[in-house]
């Protein structure tokens, strides 16, 4: 017979594993939107430097996050007041695959609500804009912020157009598009919109010089005096004033 200790009857014993939990941890894994949220109240930035330094540092916490994360994390801070909203649209204009993870929907719900200058600007220049230069929003929505009865609908589409045409914003030069754009608003007088269009023109001069002077004359009789005076003076001097 062969010799069997006693301890070889003995249920083995049961090894332990660490347990392990998805939940993120925000000094390890990059910030939540609660922090940001908790954060931006209790720094209250009183002007932009200031404000950028806290998002620049949250943005290099999130670069190893998916988009579809930040994705996540823009839209649950998007309606929490001004500050909140720029560092929602800056954080995923700032992460790499952010313009990428972008759908018509998830633009609408991020441009809810926008009610002011900067606002606007942020959105059309970061997020709107660099999505319908890329297909990933269609020209009808730009056609439907442009018949609105809200200014700032109707400047958020102009202001699209510099996603086309400003080098620092990406634009390798649409002028077609952009004065597509344009034509629907030459007759709208109101001072946000012409702003806009103003804008809009002189950053195609770049691009179609010939081509932007045809559409001032094609519509001078039209146009606000501000457009027409300062899209001249950049044809001509290459300037604003």
């Amino acid at each position: 017979m062969l010799w069997r200790s006693r301890d070889s009857r003995m249920a083995p014993r049961t090894l332990h594993r660490p347990h392990v939990t998805n939940r993120r941890r925000p000094d390890v894994d990059g910030p939540t939107s609660a922090t940001i949220r908790a954060a931006l109240r209790r720094k209250a930035p009183r002007a932009v430097p200031e404000w950028r330094g806290l998002r620049r540092a949250w943005s290099g916490q999130l670069r190893g996050r998916t988009a579809e994360e930040v994705l996540r994390i823009a839209m649950e801070l998007v309606d929490d007041g001004p500050w909140a909203r720029l560092t929602a649209y800056e954080l995923l204009a700032c992460h790499p695959g952010g313009i990428g993870a972008l759908t018509p929907a998830s633009i609408r719900r991020l441009g809810r609500g926008l009610a002011d200058w900067g606002s606007v600007d942020a959105f059309a220049c970061y997020l709107a804009g660099p999505a319908w230069r890329e297909g990933q929003l269609p020209m009808r929505q730009l056609l439907v912020w442009l018949r609105s009865k809200d200014r700032w609908r109707r400047r958020t589409a102009v202001v699209c157009t510099v996603a086309l045409n400003v080098p620092a914003r990406g634009g390798r030069g649409d002028v077609a598009r952009t004065l597509a754009i344009c034509r629907h608003v030459v007759r709208d007088h109101d001072d946000m919109v012409v702003k806009a269009l103003s804008w809009a023109l002189r950053s195609a001069v770049h691009w179609d010089r010939a081509a932007v002077s045809a559409f001032l004359r094609e519509h001078q009789d039209v146009l606000a005096g501000r457009v027409k005076r300062e899209v001249a003076t950049k044809l001509r001097t290459g300037r604003k004033k």
